[in-house]
């Protein structure tokens, strides 16, 4: 069963462009936020935010953020979704810039729409990077009966 529960997180995080970032500041107020994303070989997510977004601001000052990768239009109680306990930070080595680039604009087939040097000095966005800590699927139970959305951790790599 879990070889199907990681084939089907795999699937999704593929289908799926859009991942909702869960953030918060260092007094614990949360923010959330939709952002276009891109992942590697290892799943390391990685978007382009303007520096002043909460979400941005929030990273800084708290690296531990939550993922969400669903399908929104799914039928209710038909949904699957991707759940990353995860680490962020800016990106601000050139390497690691030219890295993300190669996947954010190669998953929408625009290799080389951007080039590092806009991500950094006093340009306003930068590309921030999550590293996945644990990751859960959701899967659906029975108790007496009753539907209960449930949640079992898999291994991606």
């Amino acid at each position: 069963m879990n070889d199907e529960l990681i084939k089907r997180a795999k699937t999704i995080i593929s289908k799926i462009l859009y991942i909702t970032i869960a953030t918060s500041n260092k007094l614990g107020i949360p923010w959330n936020t939709p952002v276009y994303s891109a992942f590697d070989k290892d799943y390391n997510f990685y978007w382009i935010s303007w520096r002043k977004n909460q979400h941005s601001k929030n990273i800084k000052e708290n690296s531990q953020i939550f993922i969400v990768i669903y399908d929104s239009t799914a039928v209710e109680g038909q949904g699957h979704g991707v759940y990353i306990q995860a680490k962020a930070y800016e990106l601000d080595d050139n390497k690691e810039v030219e890295y993300a680039l190669k996947y954010l604009d190669g998953r929408i087939n625009k290799t080389g729409r951007h080039k590092a040097s806009q991500f950094q000095g006093s340009k306003p966005r930068r590309i921030y990077k999550a590293v996945p800590e644990k990751v859960w699927v959701n899967t659906d139970i029975r108790i007496n009966g009753e539907f209960v959305d449930d949640r079992i951790e898999i291994n991606l790599n």
